[in-house]
């Protein structure tokens, strides 16, 4: 993919220490809001998503308010999994280094509930799960050699358990889900954080219109949730808090039953 180079933020020095994140898939919804927030919290930052024009804004308005460069972007598909390599040394030269990474792209298509599509079901799980893996993979190489860092990745509620609505979208939070956990098991020995992150219904453009929501919280305050989790070195967490309660419920519904039901 074409990319033009940004301007770098200002580097790190042991007088003017500065934490450095990536966050895939920022231009809207959680991920711009999670932006917003870690730019506040005093990370700088290396933004990427498909928009240009909703990147650049992003940054521009996160540097304007911090007064200096602490956001730049990088217009990346994360299906594209081939440029991942070059990109994050690319970013790794640019920030003088790396202390996170979170993973955040996501896409729900819709589909019909006595209808199958292949290529549908494949597009959700290149984005929802196999982009995760092209970026955590080399990015948990780089924790892994430093003996420290964390990883973040944005699942979903849906991963818990295998709905009728849109079984690809389930399952590919669920392997989602699964990974980061044998990410965990492995890094936590090496002193690497790993968090996992299940929100609930969340005001962004992948829900609008959907039927059917329930407790729905904004951007805003799930990507406080996550700040948090962050600084507490959380495991996982589910956004907000009561849907952990939610599923523990649902994940105990006995199969006779759960089969029957229609969300």
């Amino acid at each position: 993919m074409t990319h033009i180079k940004p301007v770098p933020p200002a580097r790190a020095t042991p007088l003017t220490p500065r934490k450095r994140a990536i966050l895939v898939g920022a231009s809207s919804g959680i991920g711009a809001a999670l932006a917003k927030q870690l730019a506040s919290d005093g990370w700088t930052l290396a933004l990427l998503a498909r928009r240009a024009d909703r990147l650049a804004a992003l940054c521009e308005e996160i540097n304007a308010s911090a007064g200096e460069v602490r956001a730049v972007s990088y217009v990346h598909d994360v299906t594209d999994t081939a440029s991942v390599p070059g990109l994050l040394q690319q970013i790794l030269a640019d920030l003088g280094g790396l202390d996170l990474i979170i993973y955040n792209s996501g896409i729900a298509l819709p589909t019909g509930f006595k209808h199958y599509n292949f290529e549908t079901d494949r597009k959700m799980t290149e984005v929802n799960y196999i982009g995760a893996l092209a970026w955590l993979d080399p990015a948990a190489t780089v924790f892994q050699s430093l003996g420290a860092g964390h990883i973040v990745g944005i699942s979903s509620v849906a991963g818990d358990r295998g709905r009728v609505k849109n079984p690809a979208y389930n399952a590919s939070k669920a392997a989602l889900t699964c990974y980061l956990e044998a990410l965990r098991n492995r890094l936590s020995r090496r002193g690497v954080h790993v968090l996992t992150v299940k929100p609930g219904y969340v005001a962004t453009e992948l829900t609008q219109g959907q039927k059917g929501m329930f407790l729905v919280i904004s951007p805003e305050k799930a990507a406080a949730d996550i700040s948090k989790a962050i600084r507490r070195r959380k495991q996982q967490i589910y956004t907000p808090w009561f849907w952990g309660w939610i599923m523990l419920i649902v994940r105990n519904i006995p199969s006779v039953l759960f089969r029957r039901m229609s969300f």
